[in-house]
């Protein structure tokens, strides 16, 4: 638990960093952090790193150079989806040539682990680039952290139900339930303190946005979770002392950056 605590504190200024300069700085920093979990989601899924993984690791630094190279949310967007489809045709041409060592579950692994892992990550510098993005974007750490250690400290103190025995046999139904009013009320308290410097309408559906964070972040856990248990694994990997793994650190953010994404689309149409 110490190793745990003393790693986040180390990390917490290089995270404030990142984001207050965002730019290039954030996009590279998410871009490394994509690339290591994509490479621990294709090692736990395949056992080891395959040749199709690589065509992966290509099409994540060519969304990095799109990502480096415009500033338009839309324009990123674009070309993302418009590369989905070469991306595709790619790995089933690779499949049609190489069908004596690459079978259909290698292809939906390399082209999974780019969705899932790049992709997701890469929602980070394009979210910090939107209007208000420098104090919207920390709603991604707040749903996942705030309920994180809501559910934690709750589940320590009263967790009695078991919330998913069979993929995390800790966690409680009591747990869960402080995760998601811990990040309810850090949700609502964040907003309120710089509610002028960016707008997601209505304040008081914040809470309820904190709420949903919170589910977001928890489903994120478990989904790595339940892939580890397929895998056989007990971490992703030993990058973070204390914590794993790129996909043990940054599983609930995966999701909560779509959740983010999701309320920002939502707060324009208010």
């Amino acid at each position: 638990m110490i190793i745990r605590i003393l790693t986040a504190v180390v990390g917490l200024p290089f995270l404030v960093g990142l984001v207050w300069f965002g730019g290039v700085p954030l996009v590279l920093a998410a871009g490394v952090l994509s690339l290591i979990g994509m490479y621990e989601f294709y090692k736990a899924t395949g056992g080891k790193i395959k040749e199709v993984h690589f065509i992966g690791f290509a099409f994540e630094l060519l969304y990095l150079f799109f990502l480096l190279r415009y500033d338009s949310v839309r324009d990123v967007f674009t070309v993302v989806f418009m590369s989905l489809p070469g991306f595709i045709a790619v790995l089933m041409a690779y499949l049609t040539l190489r069908h004596d060592r690459c079978s259909i579950n290698d292809i939906t692994s390399a082209l999974f682990g780019f969705l899932y892992v790049g992709c997701l990550l890469g929602l980070i510098p394009i979210l910090r680039e939107t209007e208000g993005g420098f104090y919207l974007i920390w709603y991604v750490f707040i749903f996942a952290f705030a309920s994180d250690t809501g559910a934690y400290f709750v589940g320590v103190k009263f967790g009695k139900h078991r919330l998913a025995p069979v993929l995390s046999p800790k966690k409680s139904i009591e747990g869960a339930v402080g995760g998601l009013i811990t990040s309810g009320i850090v949700s609502a308290v964040y907003y309120f303190a710089y509610s002028d410097s960016f707008t997601l309408s209505h304040g008081v559906l914040v809470f309820a946005f904190g709420v949903l964070g919170s589910v977001f972040a928890q489903m994120g856990d478990l989904a790595a979770s339940a892939v580890k248990r397929e895998s056989g694994i007990k971490d992703y990997g030993s990058i973070f002392p204390g914590h794993g793994g790129v996909l043990d650190r940054f599983d609930s953010v995966l999701f909560t950056s779509v959740c983010v994404f999701l309320i920002k689309i939502f707060a324009y149409w208010l």
